[in-house]
């Protein structure tokens, strides 16, 4: 059985104690509502523009195409602290934690040059056109297609479950651009749409709550030049599996309920409450070791696809433990209405945890990825 590339033991590099100390003292400033799972459900845009004012969006993009040059273990500071508080991210957050890097690894120059400065300023969204209706995680199911034509693409297709399409200024939308073979992988290529067209409909898709964070996309003949496709044609599988790299293990998928855990620890009076704290302390503290090991990988150049699959099946389980032991320990019902802050938190995670082991891959996906990688499936 090999050994599970892309889990060496990660160390934060000196400067990242100060860089924390910034991000906290930014965000005890800044005025915002702190809220569960703020990555996808917390947009705003103004605040996003403030974080790319500070140079904490496009942190590890070249400074030749706006970014920072800083590594991804710094960007890992400033993500983890930014979750932690649960401030609204979501409105820059695909385009800053996957579609910039799959830009600069993959895009023309024109394309690096007309995108990654704008996604660094907070003034480029990005949703992601992967999912499809009756497909559920099996992505080589692809039936968007993308039809030739002189000078470009006409796609055809509709997409779902596409976070934020409603704010995004582009799309990047996986489609086939060759028949079918025995292949399922080959023959699929990925496409920038720029935002709004009139030939993309974008319906939304709301929760349990009413909220509004999922789309329906519907595209309808629309045209993308050849300019805008990303990579070269047939090569959208490989560059979709890179870029779920980046998708799968960043502390994201560990605190999109630590507003919970802070809240009721102010609470945890009784022994029950602070055994069950520690216990999910301890289970944090190993599991963002693993996420540090996967952004050190990144750092490396290396593509940590079976870590990264590893981390967001575990993390996110963990989230949803986070919420079982609130509702036994909080005292409190559910209540998005509440003045009280732990009830309402504890009404989001509710809402939203259905997605948690969905988003990314289900688990049981990503378990076969892992045992395939292993070589024991």
């Amino acid at each position: 059985m090999a050994a599970l590339p892309g889990l060496t033991p990660g160390t934060l590099p000196p400067g990242t104690a100060g860089l924390r100390a910034r991000v906290r003292e930014f965000l005890a400033e800044t005025p915002f509502t702190a809220r569960c799972d703020s990555w996808l459900t917390g947009a705003d845009p103004a605040f996003s523009r403030l974080l790319g004012e500070r140079g904490w969006l496009g942190m590890t993009l070249p400074e030749r195409y706006g970014g920072h040059g800083r590594s991804p273990l710094e960007r890992f500071v400033v993500i983890e602290e930014l979750l932690a508080a649960g401030a609204p991210v979501g409105a820059h957050w695909i385009a800053d934690r996957q579609t910039g890097p799959s830009i600069l690894a993959h895009g023309t120059e024109e394309q690096k040059r007309r995108f990654l400065p704008a996604i660094a300023r907070g003034e480029c969204f990005f949703a992601i056109g992967m999912s499809e209706p009756d497909s559920g995680s099996d992505l080589a199911s692809v039936r968007t297609r993308a039809e030739r034509e002189a000078d470009g693409w006409r796609l055809h297709g509709t997409k779902v479950w596409t976070s934020g399409a409603h704010l995004a200024h582009a799309i990047l939308v996986l489609a086939r651009s060759a028949p079918r073979s025995q292949d399922r992988h080959a023959g699929l290529t990925q496409f920038i749409v720029p935002l709004p067209d009139d030939r993309v409909a974008i319906r939304p898709i709301r929760g349990l709550s009413g909220g509004h964070h999922f789309n329906e996309v519907a595209l309808d003949g629309v045209f993308v030049p050849d300019g805008l496709v990303l990579g070269r044609p047939g090569d959208g599988w490989r560059q979709v599996t890179a870029e779920l790299a980046y998708e799968r293990s960043g502390p994201e998928r560990l605190l999109s309920t630590f507003l919970l855990i802070r809240l009721l620890s102010g609470r945890a009076a009784d022994p029950g409450a602070r055994r069950a704290l520690g216990g999910l302390t301890a289970r944090l503290w190993a599991l963002r070791q693993a996420s540090l090991a996967v952004a050190g990988a990144l750092a490396r150049g290396e593509t940590p696809e079976l870590a990264a699959a590893l981390v967001k099946d575990l993390g996110t389980r963990f989230e949803r433990e986070v919420i079982e032991a609130a509702r036994e320990h909080a005292g409190v019902e559910p209540d998005p209405g509440s003045p009280d802050p732990l009830a309402r938190a504890l009404a989001e995670s509710v809402v939203q945890a259905p997605g948690f082991t969905l988003r990314g891959g289900t688990n049981e996906i990503l378990r076969g990825i892992v045992a395939r990688g292993l070589g024991v499936r």
